[in-house]
């Protein structure tokens, strides 16, 4: 990946769409995976070869989600 740090805060409302564009005889393809919101729009094109980092990115995402879930059930516990 280059290098790009950037922050944004994810909403309730934030978008995910995938994009797929097709083989070209000038060009292999690739996908576009987009994440949304109101103000900030984060576009990650991926080309073939690269799924395994894709799959990556969705483990980071899915133990990100969990670990939000533990936050809030601790904090309808009344502990936070």
């Amino acid at each position: 990946m280059r290098t790009l740090t950037t922050s944004a805060h994810l909403q309730a409302d934030t978008t995910a769409r995938v994009t797929v564009f097709d083989p070209t005889p000038e060009d292999e393809g690739f996908v576009s995976l987009r994440v949304g919101g109101e103000f900030v729009d984060l576009a990650l094109i991926a080309r073939p070869g690269t799924a395994d980092a894709l799959r990556a990115l969705a483990c980071a995402a899915e133990e990100a989600a969990s670990a939000l879930d533990r936050i809030a059930e601790t904090a309808s516990d009344g502990a936070a």
